[in-house]
């Protein structure tokens, strides 16, 4: 997993409350297991026609926001069925973090396994993130996880809160299995002790 320190980025608005897991990455495209390719098909049914042609006006369409990295999205972002394939999705696409009043639970566990940073704010820092993200390409947003602060393009500079196992997570580019590879000596020497008192297993 990719390592999440400090992101200096494109921020796309996405106002809409409720978006679904369904919405982000829609059923049809599940079928792989492979966590690379899906970014094409984020937020298939908003972003294409249904002859696959763009639809001009929905934000990640839009030239201004076709690189952005960082999401400020509406309330409830990621709620639906629990499914891993959204934020494959979302960071396939090039998204790294996403900022929200809220998040359903299953998705917002399943960003930080996945190397996605997501930012709960209150309501209206989250309206001062839209209208600096409404700005376009050139207003850029700063995302530092060290010091858990959020940095408008203009200077203003907002604080968030991160559990501290997540965030060291984050820091270290470690998903699950990189933390159980963390105790592999402990489970060397184990499985050695294990061998020495029971030769039979």
């Amino acid at each position: 997993m990719e390592k999440f320190n400090k992101l200096t980025g494109i921020a796309a608005p996405m106002p809409l409350v409720n978006i679904d897991t369904d919405m982000i990455i829609p059923k049809q495209f599940l079928k792989t297991i492979k966590r690379s390719g899906l970014g094409v098909n984020l937020f298939d049914e908003m972003r294409y026609t249904q002859d696959g042609a763009e639809i001009a006006d929905f934000v990640l369409n839009q030239p201004a926001y076709r690189s952005a990295e960082i999401l400020i999205a509406g309330e409830n972002f990621g709620c639906g069925s629990s499914r891993e394939h959204a934020p494959w999705a979302l960071l396939d696409f090039g998204i790294r973090c996403v900022i929200s009043t809220s998040f359903a639970d299953i998705f917002y566990n399943n960003c930080f396994k996945n190397g996605i940073l997501p930012i709960v704010m209150p309501q209206e820092v989250i309206d001062t993130l839209m209208a600096d993200a409404r700005k376009g390409a050139n207003a850029r947003q700063t995302i530092d996880l060290v010091e858990q602060t959020v940095t408008t393009s203009d200077g203003q500079v907002f604080p968030f809160d991160v559990d501290a196992h997540r965030k060291h997570c984050l820091l270290n580019g470690l998903d699950d299995i990189g933390l159980t590879l963390e105790k592999a000596a402990s489970i060397d020497s184990f499985e050695q002790r294990a061998q020495a008192q029971r030769p039979w297993a």
